[in-house]
């Protein structure tokens, strides 16, 4: 069943989606080792498998996470240092100093992340810097423990249960056992349903969320396991040096990581190989100019930055789609996955009271109570600014609300999680089809399963299922990127409707369409009404929406106005003066009624 995956094609594998690049990545390690069999050009070979530890790591939070953490330079610090304290100082070798050197930053991450992962973007950034700069003032300033400006000297070399690999070789051959072990463990983690669940998480966090995917937990993972690998990485720094000095910490170590990481190729194990590879070898490459090797060295890396934007491993992997282009990959079967199982409940499927949210002194939202019931279809019509989009952001809880509840299939949620909510049976859509740039429709719909089936085989037979059901089948190996707006509608109606909500919530679902578009989309949404989804439809177009529509409210000024039949609505005097104007056109009927 592999092979009928939509990512796990041939070509996926360790490097994230390039398995040349990991190919490639240890043909360079191999042709190092040959070409630079000296005892120096060896220790440069185990000081970039140092290095590869690092960035592999650190491709966690940074290229799948999408956080710009500059605290992996620190944790590496951090694990050389507790390599120096508790194996120079306390006497232990490297069966203990190795786990503690992981444990060590992997605690301090998970203690920091609280507050820490809640920041976004550049506030994240400098968050994670303070702690660097925290990190090294301790250290130069606990002199008792750390050795203050001095360091910790005399650590040993590594040494496994008796057996210590010499230098040269056998000391590059253990690093580089280690990052091959790391680079599976990184491998094995990006797997599955987080193999979806991450370029969603760093694209589009909303409809991350609102697919059930916790992505305050995956941040989480992330980030404690970058913090592993750096700690892993600083412990064998500590052990091949000898030595454990404040530079460790300084932000120098931090850039080199974040350069190898850009330059290797963003979110890929094979191009943090390739990265540290290329980054420690450069400067021995041009070390002979005396006066201008630096100068040398940064255009090289400009030159690589610019040539590919996507790093060495992007740059391989499309170079390989242009020549060497893949067979198009067999479609899975699809399998109707049946009713979910839910407890029952009496009273409307979604059910909300008093919902209020202010911003400033603006009140956007106030005091809107409604329900939906099975198989209904409601819709939210108002002008600009009467917090339509507001109440649906505050009923999957991307808005918390001032006040009010919210009760799905009779639960109370108000205030719980977004990702809480979407498994509670909410689902929804968004002004512009949230769909990865990556993948293809399959993909994108089997997002919406990742939660349901951690298999990705059923989680993908399952999607296409619900292709099928919107008439969107064949669009299954298209790219996202390439899909015409009607084509996105179907596709993310598909997404959404593959979770089996209770509710589903579609915010102008009918813009951009053409006519044609539309009553092909009002079909699909009668559809789902009619086995038992309640629907509500945030929407302007009254020509699609006035004749879909079982019941409407009318929003002005964040407040319900008007509440009825689309022929009350539309006569309703009210509704006419906020909104509608003094006459309106009998709508046209999109699609079979």
């Amino acid at each position: 069943m592999r092979d009928r995956v939509p990512w796990a094609s041939s070509w996926t594998g360790i490097a994230g989606g390039a398995t040349p690049a990991l190919v490639l990545a240890g043909a360079l390690v191999a042709a190092h080792a040959v070409l630079f069999a000296d005892p120096y050009g060896l220790r440069v070979l185990t000081v970039a498998g140092v290095y590869a530890l690092a960035v592999i790591g650190y491709q966690m939070i940074f290229g799948k996470a999408g956080a710009l953490s500059l605290a992996q330079g620190t944790f590496h610090g951090l694990g050389a240092y507790a390599t120096g304290i508790v194996g120079s100082q306390l006497g232990y070798g490297f069966a203990v100093t190795f786990p503690v050197s992981i444990l060590v930053p992997t605690v301090l991450a998970l203690v920091i992340a609280a507050p820490v992962l809640r920041l976004e973007s550049h506030y994240f950034a400098l968050a994670t810097l303070g702690i660097g700069q925290v990190a090294l003032l301790g250290a130069v300033e606990w002199q008792g423990v750390t050795g203050g400006s001095n360091g910790i000297a005399g650590v040993a070399a590594i040494e496994l249960f008796g057996w210590r690999p010499g230098r040269g070789l056998p000391l590059a051959l253990f690093v580089w056992a280690l990052v091959a072990a790391g680079a599976v463990i990184a491998w094995r983690y990006g797997r599955g349903w987080r193999r979806l669940a991450f370029p969603l998480m760093r694209d589009n966090p909303a409809a991350a969320r609102a697919l059930g995917i916790d992505i305050d937990r995956l941040r989480l993972e992330t980030f404690a396991l970058s913090a592993a690998y750096a700690g892993a990485a600083g412990a064998l720094a500590a052990h091949i040096q000898r030595v454990v000095s404040p530079e460790v910490l300084e932000f120098p170590v931090m850039v080199t990581i974040l350069t190898m990481a850009v330059i290797g190729g963003r979110g890929r194990v094979g191009g943090a190989i390739a990265g540290a590879l290329l980054l420690t070898q450069l400067p021995e490459w041009f070390r002979g100019w005396e006066r201008g090797y630096l100068l040398l060295y940064g255009v090289v890396l400009l030159a690589v930055v610019v040539a590919a934007p996507w790093g060495l491993v992007g740059a391989l992997e499309r170079a390989r789609r242009r020549w060497l282009p893949e067979r198009p990959r067999p479609l899975p079967v699809p399998v109707d996955p049946g009713p979910r199982p839910t407890p029952p409940f009496r009273g409307p499927m979604l059910y909300v009271a008093g919902l209020s949210k202010s911003f400033g002194g603006v009140r956007a939202v106030d005091g809107v109570s409604l329900w939906i019931d099975r198989g209904e279809i409601l819709g939210v019509i108002g002008p600009n600014g009467s917090g339509k989009t507001t109440l649906i952001n505050l009923m999957t809880s991307l808005e918390k609300p001032d006040g009010g509840k919210l009760y799905v299939r009779g639960v109370e949620m108000t205030g719980m999680p977004t990702h809480r909510i979407a498994r509670g049976g909410v689902a929804r859509g968004f002004q512009m089809a949230s769909l990865p740039p990556d993948g293809d429709a399959l993909d994108a719909v089997a997002a919406g399963r990742a939660m349901i089936d951690k298999d990705p085989s059923s989680a993908a037979a399952h999607a296409l299922h619900f292709l099928t059901l919107t008439g969107a089948a064949d669009l299954a190996r298209t790219p996202c990127s390439v899909l015409p707006p009607g084509s996105r509608r179907r596709v993310e109606l598909a997404r959404a409707l593959a979770r089996q909500p209770g509710a589903l919530l579609l915010d102008e679902p009918a813009a951009g369409l053409t006519e044609a578009e539309q009553a092909d989309l009002a079909g699909q949404i009668r559809s789902a009404a009619a086995s038992g989804v309640a629907v509500l439809i945030v929407e302007h177009n009254m020509p699609f929406l006035l004749p879909l529509a079982d019941r409407i409210i009318c929003l002005d000024e964040g407040r319900i106005i008007a509440e009825g039949t689309p022929d009350a609505i539309r006569r309703d005097p009210a509704v006419m003066a906020a909104y509608l104007g003094p006459s309106h056109p009998e709508p046209a009927h999109p699609g079979p009624a």
